[in-house]
């Protein structure tokens, strides 16, 4: 196993850097696809989420996969490189396993223990599956990374620990209030209609918004999802959708706008917002606040990521790296809430300073959630991760030998042919019965010869440092490589291997 992790997210890089770096749904797939154009990787997989960019490849050579990896990221995401390497950070082999388990559990979340991730790591399976970019190792690996996650929300209460994005976002709004209370009565405007969107508006319902008002570049979908509302037992909230057009009248009636579309640029502006609530955008407008910068990286930095396998920042500088500029909020009674989820961010962060204004983005979030505290459970997940990491990768490393033994039994079982053959010719008189007892015979001794050594074999392949024995064998037996290599063909090409 080669398996070669860089990325950066919210824990390494600040949102203004993540905001640039944000990947659309073509611009992954090229990244795939250009990604096994290049050498060395052999396999490739893209997690893009709003607070991460993750690219997993199959790798032979870990230098030269690091330094290639690195320069698609760049190259895709428009940041330059010089700007990009001090925020990445890389894993490989069983750190990179961990890391994408732990990613799967929600505790590398920015809310611990949400489980919409789930999602995004079935989506980027899926998306790999499609291009044919993931192969073996990763297809493996994805499907493992779901299942343990699966097995912390059901095995643990890491679920207590955490919550959606947007419940925790809806939190921040409420400002210590308790969020139904905060929600009563109050009239909603959604902006999108994709998943995060429909997650909002479902929350919102459940929250005890009156209204809700759902807006969608496509209307069709903006139907579905107030469809869907409409139809929800429980709630009492009445929804209709309007046309994107319509979101600066909706703006002068909401109460609270929550906003996650894939816009390339902003959806509310400063200027908007301010017209909404009857403000003199112009006197309202107030001196940018000096931004917060990151301190210089080193030359040597980034090799010594390689090195290490991860980010060698210390927590202070990547603290100072997450905060960026977060504008400061306005002072007073609040007229207008407004949660932007989106990455790019939708909603202009200058509205922030704006008379009867709150914002909650998902730089905030970052911020606010990195003092929430840790629940108990969180210990539990992270044993589970461990023993999850130790299986999947003495599974690996039992699966790079059966081909290997596979091959050594076909050879067997040819030679047993070849002598029954060679037998026929020379005693032809033999009946059936006595045919078929010589064969079974001579079966069962071939078998059992091969039984321990093949087992065995099994076995010491799964432990660390077993990959040799796979070699070992195929020297022993002087077994044909390219045999070997059509049988592992045969089992990846497996249509019914690997699929989510």
């Amino acid at each position: 196993m080669s398996l070669l992790l860089v990325g950066l997210s919210h824990r390494s890089a600040p949102v203004s850097v993540l905001e640039r770096a944000s990947l659309s749904a073509d611009t992954q797939a090229k990244l795939l696809q250009d990604a096994l154009a290049a050498e060395p990787a052999a396999e490739a997989a893209v997690l893009a989420t709003c607070n991460r960019i993750e690219l997993y490849a199959d790798v032979d050579k870990f230098h030269a996969g690091v330094a290639e990896l690195s320069t698609l990221l760049a190259q895709h995401s428009g940041v330059g490189l010089d700007e990009l390497t001090p925020y990445l950070y890389v894993h490989y082999e069983d750190r990179a396993v961990h890391h994408l388990f732990s990613v799967a559990c929600g505790l590398d979340s920015m809310v611990v223990g949400e489980g919409q991730i789930l999602g995004q790591i079935k989506d980027a399976l899926a998306l790999g599956q499609e291009l044919h970019t993931a192969g073996r190792l990763l297809n493996d690996l994805f499907q493992q990374a779901l299942r343990v996650g699966k097995r912390a929300h059901s095995e643990t209460g890491i679920d207590r620990a955490g919550q959606s994005l947007v419940t925790f976002g809806l939190e921040q709004l409420a400002d210590g209030r308790d969020p139904g209370d905060w929600a009563k009565g109050k009239r909603a405007l959604v902006i999108g209609a994709g998943s995060m969107s429909s997650l909002a508006a479902a929350t919102l319902a459940r929250t005890g918004v009156a209204e809700i008002v759902v807006a969608n570049r496509t209307r069709a979908r903006a139907d579905r999802l107030v469809e869907i509302l409409n139809q929800a037992d429980g709630t009492g909230v009445a929804a209709h959708a309007v046309e994107m057009a319509a979101v600066s009248d909706e703006l002068t009636r909401a109460d609270v706008v929550v906003s996650c579309t894939g816009a390339t640029g902003l959806v509310l502006s400063a200027e908007a917002v301010a017209g909404a609530l009857g403000l003199d955008f112009d006197a309202a407008r107030p001196a940018s606040a000096a931004p917060v910068s990151a301190p210089p990286a080193e030359p040597d930095q980034h090799a010594a990521w390689v090195e290490n396998g991860f980010s060698t920042a210390t927590a202070q500088e990547r603290a100072v790296r997450r905060r960026g500029t977060v504008p400061a909020q306005s002072t007073g009674p609040v007229r207008l809430a407004l949660l932007d989820l989106a990455m790019p961010r939708d909603i202009d962060g200058g509205t922030a300073r704006l008379d009867g204004v709150r914002l909650v983005d998902i730089e905030s979030l970052a911020e606010a959630s990195a003092d929430a505290p840790m629940a108990a459970d969180v210990d539990q997940v992270r044993t589970i991760v461990a023993d999850e990491v130790a299986a999947f990768g003495a599974a690996q490393r039992a699966a790079h030998v059966a081909p290997t033994v596979v091959a050594l039994r076909t050879m067997a079982a040819g030679v047993v042919a070849g002598e029954i053959a060679r037998l026929d010719g020379r005693l032809p008189d033999l009946d059936e019965k006595q045919r078929a007892e010589i064969s079974q015979t001579v079966r069962r001794v071939v078998d059992k010869l091969l039984h321990a050594p093949t087992v065995r074999v099994k076995q010491l392949a799964s432990e660390p440092g077993g990959a040799g024995y796979a070699d070992a064998l195929r020297e022993l037996f002087d077994l044909d490589p390219q045999t070997v290599a059509a049988v592992s063909r045969a089992d990846l090409n497996d249509p019914n291997r690997g699929r989510s």
